[in-house]
């Protein structure tokens, strides 16, 4: 139990380091906490590895993933039904670009260059394809920016991106069962009756010092979830769409938004960030350094290729192309995700895994920092931010 608590004390010091850092740096904190969680990964692999398998254990990967399970959900909250119908088109194309220019391109390279077997080199493809959801909609919100047209069509073109790799994961190595399709309609399910339950029960149980709201929303995430992994996918998957879902109705109660931000950034998300620091491995990263600065390259290179053309064609936010495009390059869960599909599968051996997560992990952080550094569209960002220290 001491152990437990010593590993708990670790992160929540990373966490408020973190923070700090980024409101110093004026740095996205979920980048910042990415970086502390890979040199608090090393510190503690070098000096105490005792607490290794205390911050490895179930309970902090139950929290990482209810802290992503809780960033997809407000994601999807944030988007407008009215700026999905009108922009469906634009955020689809963008997003399905997003996914095939690095999904071919980097599948190629993995087995051309570098002589990878077919299967490793579609996965690695996979890996590559995908953006960060949770990435994109803490940097939109910490510079006020998940509130207009342009945040919101970004959110779903990204969510688009994540949905065609999750697709190809299943058709390529985990061919459709009866348990998908149980899957897809309890999703379609939920998220049909879900709203008017929420109508329902909130007027009676909201607004009380239990936060019924807070646990009733997170049953229905954690319920998804749990069948997702049953059926073989991802558990942010459903979460987009039950925000999508309450948009009309959560997302449009402000208080209650601000509760749960509060509890997401404040608790879970920490875990989630610091996590991913944790699974890349220092020496991996010097030991590979050349061929993940040629992934990393590579990736955004091809998602310059599929998100910037696509966007000069169809949108109308053509002077934020750029920025669109280096933020649509970031990668976090779902590329992890397809990672350590392929290392439980042995698809991939265990340093093609720390190599490929190494790249996911500098992709969350390099092009969003160039992208705030250099490209922010500053026109369509708030004359202040709605989170300070972003």
């Amino acid at each position: 139990m001491e152990e437990l608590y010593i590993a708990t004390l670790i992160i929540l010091s990373l966490a408020v380091t973190a923070a700090v850092l980024s409101y110093l740096l004026r740095i996205s904190i979920a980048l910042v906490e990415i970086l502390m969680g890979i040199a608090g990964g090393f510190i503690i692999h070098a000096w105490f590895p005792i607490y290794e398998v205390s911050i490895n254990s179930a309970w902090f990967t139950v929290l990482a993933s209810i802290g992503a399970l809780m960033l997809t959900f407000l994601a999807g909250s944030e988007l407008d039904i009215s700026v999905i119908k009108k922009e469906w088109k634009t955020s689809g194309l963008v997003g399905f670009a997003s996914y095939l220019a690095p999904f071919l391109g980097c599948t190629a390279a993995a087995y051309y260059g570098f002589g990878w077997s077919a299967q490793a080199s579609w996965l690695t493809g996979l890996v590559l394809s995908t953006t960060s959801v949770a990435v994109v909609y803490s940097t939109l919100l910490e510079l006020g920016m998940n509130e207009n047209n342009y945040g919101k069509s970004l959110l779903t073109a990204c969510f688009v991106t994540d949905f065609c790799t999750v697709l190809s994961l299943g058709f390529i190595f985990s061919p459709f069962s009866l348990k998908t399709i149980l899957f897809f309609i309890l999703t379609i399910l939920v998220c049909i009756f879900l709203p008017f339950l929420c109508r329902k029960t909130f007027k009676i149980f909201a607004n009380k010092p239990s936060a019924f709201e807070i646990k009733f929303i997170l049953f229905f995430l954690v319920g998804l979830g749990l069948a997702a992994v049953w059926a073989g996918y991802e558990p942010v998957l459903p979460a987009f769409f039950v925000g999508i879902a309450l948009s009309g109705t959560v997302g449009k109660d402000h208080v209650l938004i601000r509760h749960l931000q509060a509890i997401t950034f404040g608790l879970l998300t920490p875990f989630y960030f610091i996590r991913a620091g944790f699974l890349v491995s220092v020496p991996v990263i010097i030991s590979a350094a050349v061929p993940i600065l040629i992934f990393l390259t590579l990736k955004i290179f091809f998602k310059g290729i599929g998100v910037y053309s696509t966007v000069n064609l169809v949108s109308s936010y053509k002077k934020e192309v750029v920025y669109t495009t280096l933020l649509m390059s970031t990668g976090l869960a779902f590329g992890s995700i397809a990672a350590l599909f392929g290392l439980t599968h042995g698809i991939i051996d265990q340093q093609k895994y720390s190599l490929l997560i190494a790249v996911v992990v500098a992709s969350a952080i390099i092009p969003t920092l160039i992208a705030n550094a250099f490209y922010l569209p500053r026109d369509l960002k708030p004359m202040k931010p709605l989170i300070d220290g972003g």
